[in-house]
């Protein structure tokens, strides 16, 4: 019963909570009379954490109260001593994000306090992190809400108690850019500073800065402030599971009570120990520690995906024997009262966790320790399943964890190490968040962050937002792609026609590239990259890698190709838009660099299109893209597609690039391989892995969401789902079992729910259910022949 009431309270206490509403027409178009607000005699470009109070009364408690907040670099807000919710959604200057929330069910009448902590990691804040300096601002939503707005009345202080600490990547071997770990002194914490019975007459009045300002408004702004178009993150109770290893403590003190909430684990006064934990899967949560005692003790956290040898290597990620434990860390130092919490300001991303805890004098004793699972709240809607193959539930659980733990305010590439959102990883990420959520508006606003990156040149910035600049010129081509995914899954005419203009610049800046004489891309500049091919790899000497031969030099037929293949998706765009002009064009000159391309690059003898024109390198990569460029006559698409398959001196697309080899598959009629190339998958799961890694081993990160395409190709190619009209008005249901007998999937549709239920018939038919949202028409293709499909549950069956 302990243990039940124990959890039943973390997680009424927890669980993601959105009052979130929607601003005021004033609040949204009109210059704020709340004040951005900050601490006076501090640098506010470097490290710190400060607090903000604001006391008011109230006659009465209201039904509604709703208030507008965003800080830089971030905030949470608090309300009578709850928590409210955090933010702002990551962004840009230029489109700083502020979150709208109805605080009334917090409110009481009398006395009540607004709290706030904000925080600013300076120097060493994560890349994916934008600013402009430390400041916090509120807005009451209607006049009878303005009494909270920031201004002088607020109160401020700064929380000594917290040091950063700068995350080493020489030292672990690693390009990793999440942000510091946090130093945090609990004799200089002021604890309660969120409650309203707190003493706050030592804090000072904060300076003031400029009125908030809507995007659009007023003469110029340091912030220039729009809606959040995304929910809040979840944090929802996640216990730690296993103790795997200690050390310098009898057996008979360590017991696993304090992880499951039934009780506590005291070490002893003048001891230094080690304690390992095991998640026993990857997870992003904000862990939690509650202590009492040990004045003067520390404890140091060390997060990591997995344990390595003395070589640096992972190997199985659940054997421990012979390893140890590398990463970021925190530091928690106990004053020695009672029931002192420590939790980071920002998440971490772990499987394992390492404390390393030293007393001094007194006795330290762990109340709780455990997780805050956060993320973006997506919910699993879609399934999946195979009588044939128990394998594929496996690959469609890890790679859902491996979606889910990428996905926060923006899509991540991994959560471990960068946290960044980059267009190759978004464009396969955006797909699996359609086809197993149903929820779109994280893909859009990755749409609109990228198209708001644009840089005078015309490309779109690879990764975004991000404080350091960088240019991926493919990257930006894959942008044009998720335009045309988004605008074939989803009706949203206003928004795909607001992206038209940068798209036009985007293919505007390759057409400059053309070399008129080959009608081929000539040389390129910025960071071809293309797949972290083998051959490609970085390059410590040309800090450069993931290229193909003739990205820089001129003559690449993979992004020639991959060109083409980017203009006749944004001819069909512009044709739908009332473009017809431009739409023809985009479409005559994809003709005219596919012919090209492929008569330069094509050697008969092998039957497969070279890298470059001199057709002495080859690769998997250039082939997948001349099929899906349309570059391929047609009586040649399968032979070439089958030597893809089958011959090893091709350069090999790594997890990354097997998403367009899929495509490449289903394009030229051979989707039934796909169930063929899945074992990769598996064996990343028999490696122990619990999410799919960046590319195979050794691998840096062991969580990365291009990888997790099984996800959405077990519905869009297995099950063959696939919209068959833009805005997904008509549905195709293609499916490809390969040596599967039986294949079963379901997936949210704008107008409902769309399933499939099949099973081979005899030596070459298929049989089954199919159903489609009400009002919506499809067909059912199996060996060339075709089914007519409406709206409801029917039945299909073909020879």
């Amino acid at each position: 019963m302990k243990k039940l009431l124990f959890l039943l309270f973390v997680l009424l206490q927890f669980s993601s909570k959105n009052f979130a509403q929607k601003p005021s027409d004033a609040v949204v178009n009109l210059r704020w009379k709340a004040e951005w607000i900050a601490p006076q005699n501090v640098s506010l470009k470097d490290f710190g954490v400060y607090h903000f109070r604001k006391n008011f009364d109230l006659t009465q408690k209201p039904n509604s109260f709703i208030i507008n907040v965003s800080g830089d670099n971030r905030y949470r807000v608090f309300v009578n001593g709850n928590y409210v919710g955090a933010g702002p959604a990551r962004s840009d200057l230029m489109h700083w994000n502020f979150d709208t929330y109805d605080i009334a069910p917090y409110l009481q009448q009398g006395k009540n306090t607004i709290a706030a902590v904000v925080w600013n990691f300076g120097k060493d804040m994560p890349w994916a992190q934008m600013s402009n300096k430390t400041c916090f601002i509120l807005q009451g939503n209607s006049p009878a809400e303005e009494i909270v707005n920031t201004n002088k009345t607020w109160k401020v202080t700064q929380n000594n108690a917290y040091k950063a600490l700068p995350v080493d990547g020489a030292k672990l071997w690693t390009f990793i850019v999440v942000g510091c770990g946090e130093d945090v002194d609990a004799s200089k914490y002021p604890f309660g500073w969120e409650k309203t019975d707190f003493d706050d007459k030592t804090w000072t009045i904060p300076q003031s800065f400029e009125n908030g300002h809507p995007t659009g408004v007023g003469s110029g702004a340091e912030w220039h402030l729009v809606p959040r178009t995304i929910p809040q993150m979840e944090e929802v109770y996640q216990p730690i599971k296993e103790i795997r290893r200690f050390s310098n403590i009898a057996d008979e003190l360590v017991n696993d009570k304090w992880l499951k909430g039934t009780g506590t684990f005291t070490i002893p006064a003048n001891t230094k120990t080690t304690i390992l934990l095991d998640q026993t899967f990857e997870t992003v949560a904000y862990p939690e520690m509650t202590v009492s005692g040990g004045k003067g003790s520390s404890i140091q956290f060390t997060y990591a995906e997995a344990l390595v040898n003395d070589k640096r290597q992972k190997g199985n990620r659940n054997e421990i024997s012979g390893r140890k434990i590398m990463g970021n860390v925190d530091i928690f130092r106990p004053d020695g009262v009672a029931k002192r919490t420590f939790k980071p300001l920002w998440f971490r991303t772990f499987r394992y966790i390492e404390l390393e805890i030293e007393t001094k004098s007194e006795p330290l004793t762990i109340n709780s320790f455990y997780g805050l699972k956060t993320g973006y709240p997506f919910e699993e809607k879609a399934s999946f399943s195979s009588k044939d193959d128990q394998s594929m539930t496996n690959i469609w659980k890890v790679g859902w964890q491996t979606a889910r733990l990428c996905a926060g305010e923006t899509y991540f590439d991994c959560p471990y190490y960068e946290q960044l959102q980059y267009t190759g990883d978004t464009r396969i990420q955006s797909l699996i968040s359609l086809y197993v959520s149903g929820d779109d508006r994280l893909m859009r606003k990755a749409l609109m962050d990228f198209d708001n990156s644009t840089i005078s040149e015309g490309l779109t910035q690879s990764r975004y937002p991000s404080n350091t600049t960088q240019i991926i010129p493919t990257f930006s081509l894959f942008w044009v792609s998720m335009t045309y995914d988004y605008w074939m899954h989803r009706k949203d005419d206003k928004f795909v026609a607001s992206l038209l203009p940068n798209i036009e610049k985007v293919l505007a800046w390759y057409e400059r590239k053309l070399d008129p004489k080959k009608n081929m891309l000539g040389p390129l500049n910025w960071w071809q990259f293309v797949d972290w091919a083998k051959p490609w790899l970085w390059d410590e000497k040309a800090n450069i890698g993931g290229i193909p031969e003739g990205s820089t030099k001129g003559g690449s037929s993979i992004i020639s190709f991959q060109y083409a293949y980017t203009l006749r998706q944004a001819s069909a765009i512009f044709e739908t838009y009332g473009q017809k002009d431009k739409a023809v064009y985009y479409k005559t000159l994809a003709d005219l660099i596919s012919k090209s391309t492929y008569e330069s690059c094509y050697d008969a003898t092998r039957v497969e299109v070279a890298d470059t024109p001199d057709k002495k390198i080859f690769s998997q990569h250039a082939n997948i893209f001349a099929l899906l460029s349309n570059s391929v006559p047609k009586a040649n698409e399968k032979a070439i597609m089958e030597k893809v398959l089958t011959d090893n001196s091709l350069i090999q697309t790594t997890f990354y690039f097997k998403f367009y080899l899929t495509q490449a598959l289903k394009k030229v009629g051979m989707g039934e391989r796909y169930h063929s190339t899945l074992q990769p998958w598996r064996e990343m799961i028999n490696m122990g892995l619990t999410t799919f890694a960046e590319q195979p081993e050794p691998t840096r990160s062991d969580c990365h969401a291009w990888s997790a395409s099984p996800n959405y190709d077990f519905l869009a190619t297995i099950c063959g789902i696939m919209p068959d009209a833009p805005s997904f008005e008509e549905v195709l249901i293609q499916p490809s079992l390969g040596i599967l007998n039986d294949a079963e999937g379901k997936m949210p549709h704008p107008k409902g729910e769309i399933k499939v239920s099949v099973k081979r018939k005899g030596k070459s038919g298929i049989e089954g259910e199919v159903t489609l949202p009400e009002n919506t028409k499809g067909r059912f293709v199996w060996n060339g022949k075709t089914l007519p499909l409406k709206g409801g549950k029917q039945s299909v069956s073909l020879d």
